[in-house]
C-alpha cells in the first residue's frame, strides 16, 4: 500500500502545472518519493513528474524548512552512509518539541516503525533496465537482537546484501555546503568522494569497497584479541586469509579509481565554459605500486606489508597500509603558486564550489557516455558562491544533460531559468506544496 493510500494527514504531491518552456525532456530518474518518520517529516510522498519530461525538481523555503532532508533521503539510494553522513539513530522523526514519534505501523516496502525508532525511504526509479522499487530503512529488531543498528535494503521487494547494489541500478551524485572546503579538510571525506565519483563509472566498485573494509575490521577485531581462541598457527591463517581478501580489494579499487581520474581529466579537458578545470590524482602507497609494478606483484607487496605491521597495528589499533589511507589530489589546471600547481584547498571559496560543479559535470557527462543514462544530482543551496555566468551555465548544462536534478534554495527567482523543465515546490513544517508562482 502506497504512502498516499494509507491516511488524510499524509502530504501527497503531484505536479499541478507544467509551464511551457524549451527545456529538454528527461527519460530516467525517480519518479515518484515517500519518507516515513524521516527528520521532521512525518510522511510525504512525492510524483516527480518524470512522466511528464520534467528533469528538474527545485525545492525552496527558509533555512530549516526541511529540503535537504529530502535530499538526503535520496542519497541512501545510493552507497554509503548518506550526504551527511548520519547515525542511522539521528535520522528518526522528531516532532516541533524534538520528541521521536510514538507510532507502530507498517510503512510501504514491508519496513516496521515500531516506537518512533524506525524509518524509511521509498522510491521508484524509471531506468534502462526498466522500473525498480527501491527502498531502504532502519531495522526495528537489530538493535535488540545484535545490540548495533542496522540498515535493511530493497530492491523490487528482496532484500539486499548492502546498499552497494543500488549502484548497480542508478548512479546518485551530490553537492552541499558542507562539501565547500573538501579540498582543505580531512582525508577521509575526499576519499569518499573520490570513491562516488567511481561508483558512478564503476557499479562493482561500491562492492569492492564494502568487501575490503569487512575485511579491515575483522583484522583489526582478531588483532585485538576478539577473535576465536584457537591456536596461534590457526591465527595466523585467518589473519593470513583476511589480508589476502584485503590485498586483492585494494589493488582492484586502487585501479578503478586511478581509471576514473585518468577519464575525469579527459572528461574536463573537453569542457568548455565558465567554470575552472583541474587535474585529479590519487595518492596512495596501493596506486603508487601499480606505477612500476602488476597487479599480481602489488597484492603480494600489501600481504607482505600487514603481515609485517601485525604487531604495530595491534598495539595502535591503526591499519598502517592499504586503499583506506588514500587521498585525493586536486590541482587547478594552469594555476600556479611558488612554482607548483596550485592546489585546490589553497583556492578562494568560490573557486573551490565552481571546481566541485566542474568535476561533477565532468563525471556526469561520462557516467552518461559509459553507463548509458544520466545519473541523479542532488545540489543542495548549488548556487551560492556561484556568479550569474556560472549559474547560467550550470543550469544549462543540466538540461543538456538530460539528468534529472534536485535543488535546493532559499529563493525561487535564482532557479527562473529552469521554468518549464522543472517542478517547484516550497518546504516547511514538515510538509510540500506546489509553488505555481511565476517569476
Amino acid at each position: 500500500m502506497s504512502v498516499a493510500e494509507r491516511g488524510t494527514d499524509i502530504t501527497h504531491i503531484t505536479p499541478h502545472r507544467v509551464v511551457s518552456g524549451t527545456g529538454t525532456q528527461v527519460a530516467n530518474g525517480f519518479s515518484y518519493l515517500s519518507l516515513t518518520s524521516f527528520r521532521n517529516y512525518r510522511e510525504v510522498g512525492l510524483e516527480t513528474g518524470l512522466d511528464r519530461g520534467l528533469g528538474a525538481i527545485v525545492l525552496t523555503g527558509r533555512n530549516g524548512a526541511g529540503k535537504t532532508n529530502l535530499l538526503e533521503a535520496l542519497s541512501y539510494l545510493a552507497p554509503g552512509s548518506g550526504l551527511r553522513q548520519a547515525t542511522i539513530a539521528e535520522i528518526e522523526f522528531r516532532n516541533a518539541g524534538n520528541h521521536a514519534g510514538v507510532h507502530s505501523t507498517e510503512t510501504q516496502d514491508g519496513f516496521a516503525r515500531q516506537g518512533g525508532i524506525a524509518w524509511a525511504v521509498h522510491a521508484r526509479y524509471q531506468g534502462r533496465g526498466g522500473e525498480h522499487a527501491m527502498g531502504t530503512g532502519r531495522d526495528p529488531l537489530a538493535l535488540a537482537q545484535s545490540g548495533r543498528e542496522r540498515r535493511i535494503s530493497r530492491i523490487n521487494g528482496a532484500n539486499v546484501r548492502s546498499q552497494a547494489s543500488f549502484a548497480e541500478i542508478l548512479t546518485v551524485l551530490w553537492l552541499t555546503p558542507q562539501m565547500d572546503r573538501l579540498f582543505s579538510e580531512a582525508t577521509s571525506s575526499r576519499r569518499r568522494f573520490l570513491d562516488r565519483l567511481v561508483y558512478g563509472l564503476d557499479p562493482t566498485h561500491a562492492a569492492r569497497v564494502a568487501a575490503y573494509e569487512q575485511a579491515m575490521r575483522e583484522r583489526a577485531r582478531l588483532l585485538r584479541g576478539e577473535g576465536p581462541t584457537a591456536p596461534g598457527g590457526d591465527m595466523n591463517a585467518w589473519l593470513s586469509g583476511l589480508e589476502a581478501e584485503m590485498a586483492g580489494q585494494a589493488v582492484a579499487i586502487a585501479a578503478a579509481r586511478l581509471d576514473a581520474s585518468t577519464s575525469l581529466n579527459a572528461a574536463m579537458a573537453e569542457a568548455v565554459g565558465p567554470f575552472p578545470q583541474a587535474d585529479l590524482a590519487v595518492a596512495g602507497a596501493v596506486e603508487a605500486s601499480l606505477d612500476f609494478m602488476p597487479a599480481l606483484e602489488a597484492e603480494d607487496l600489501l600481504k607482505a606489508r600487514l603481515a609485517a605491521a601485525r604487531q604495530s597495528d595491534a598495539e595502535s589499533g591503526v591499519t598502517q597500509w592499504g586503499t583506506h589511507r588514500s587521498d585525493r589530489v586536486v590541482t587547478l589546471s594552469g594555476r600556479h603558486l611558488g612554482g607548483v600547481p596550485l592546489r585546490a584547498g589553497d583556492g578562494s571559496t568560490g573557486e573551490q564550489k565552481a571546481l566541485l560543479v566542474a568535476i561533477i559535470l565532468a563525471e556526469a557527462r561520462l557516467s552518461t557516455k559509459r553507463r548509458g543514462e544520466a545519473p541523479v544530482l542532488l545540489l543542495d543551496e548549488v548556487a551560492a558562491h556561484l556568479d550569474r555566468q556560472r549559474r547560467d551555465a550550470l543550469f544549462a548544462e543540466l538540461q543538456a544533460l538530460q539528468a534529472q536534478c534536485w535543488l535546493t534554495g532559499t529563493e525561487r527567482e535564482t532557479f527562473q531559468s529552469l521554468d518549464g523543465w522543472a517542478q517547484f515546490m516550497t518546504a516547511g513544517d514538515g510538509r510540500l506544496l506546489p509553488d505555481m508562482t511565476r517569476v
